[in-house]
């Protein structure tokens, strides 16, 4: 390839490279003759040298149903793979949503076979960041595991989010509000419940009166928890759900028991996922910028594979976006 190009070896390396250290001339032959001999970089000799495999690992911790269903993922996704894709680097994805897919991942990362690991929906005590640290695989979580602090999080201001989702409930004079909260085993989950929980005592009502079921974030537990609400007494005249998927799923429970959205019951959801533009109405939603936070990891993620110091925890902001359903 460098005699094709007429330039030196070194010159013809630094241009495969990205060195910025090249002539625009010499840089457009040897890309020229990239192009002419069908060059491809051989990963497997460069990572002997190099000792990276130009690979990091995307971990999900969910099934396969979650995985594909929730569009939380699909723009977490998105982000990552528009960041990495202005680089060398390849995404591998892998699940660890069961104990014998948790340690093949580990085996596998432990092995050295991806430079780095994105992790995404950690539950409860989670300590899969750790050991990948321990073992020396650098890692970035989008969010954390409720009762641990991995090495380094990219997450969404979730309290504020649920602040403001009940805040503007409680603006549109509903007093009868009910919770249907994310899994408590996740830190978004009791964020967003605790943010919604002080923005009704900041309101001056009495907490016993803010009405929490649990969900998991899917349609069909929004589904079964708008069930319970309506089994349980008088219907709610107001409504936090902290997915899209779980309003949703209440919003189809509201309208087959003959409940107006949102004269009878104001809805929000959170996420600000595709979904909110096609129910009737619009519904209303606290945005957290999924992409954006995908962006960032794999940023971080490859900043600490270079040895950089990151910091530790990076929070982006949310924001409530009024539609219909309120």
């Amino acid at each position: 390839m460098a005699r094709r190009a007429g330039v030196g070896r070194g010159t013809a390396s630094r241009v495969v490279n990205g060195s910025p250290h090249v002539s625009e001339s010499a840089r457009a032959a040897v890309l020229r003759a990239v192009d002419e001999l069908g060059y491809v970089p051989n990963r497997a000799a460069r990572s002997l040298v190099t000792r990276r495999t130009d690979t990091v690992a995307l971990v999900v911790s969910e099934d396969g149903d979650r995985l594909f269903g929730d569009p939380y993922f699909a723009a977490a996704v998105r982000g990552i793979g528009e960041r990495l894709g202005s680089t060398p680097v390849q995404l591998l994805l892998m699940m660890a949503g069961r104990p014998r897919e948790r340690a093949r991942v580990l085996d596998y990362l432990t092995d050295r076979h991806a430079d780095g690991a994105l992790l995404l929906s950690l539950h409860a005590d989670d300590d899969l960041p750790d050991v990948l640290e321990a073992r020396g695989v650098p890692t970035v979580c989008a969010g954390r595991p409720a009762q641990r602090r991995p090495a380094c999080v990219v997450d969404a201001a979730n309290h504020e989010g649920g602040r403001a989702a009940v805040a503007h409930l409680v603006e549109r004079g509903r007093r009868a509000v009910a919770v249907i909260t994310g899994p408590q085993d996740m830190s978004s989950g009791v964020d967003r419940l605790a943010g919604a929980r002080e923005a009704w005592s900041a309101a001056g009502l009495d907490p016993a009166d803010l009405r929490v079921v649990e969900g998991d974030y899917s349609e069909r537990s929004g589904e079964a928890a708008m069930r319970g609400l309506l089994a349980a007494g008088p219907p709610p005249d107001g409504v936090f759900a902290a997915s899209d998927l779980m309003a949703t799923g209440a919003l189809r429970v509201l309208r087959g028991a003959g409940l107006r959205v949102p004269l009878d019951v104001s809805l929000v959801g959170f996420d600000d996922a595709p979904v909110c533009r096609h129910t009737d109405p619009e519904l209303s939603t606290v945005r957290q910028p999924v992409e954006e936070m995908g962006a960032v990891m794999a940023d971080l993620l490859l900043a600490r594979i270079a040895g950089q110091v990151v910091a530790a925890e990076t929070v982006l902001p949310t924001t409530l976006v009024v539609r219909g359903s309120s």
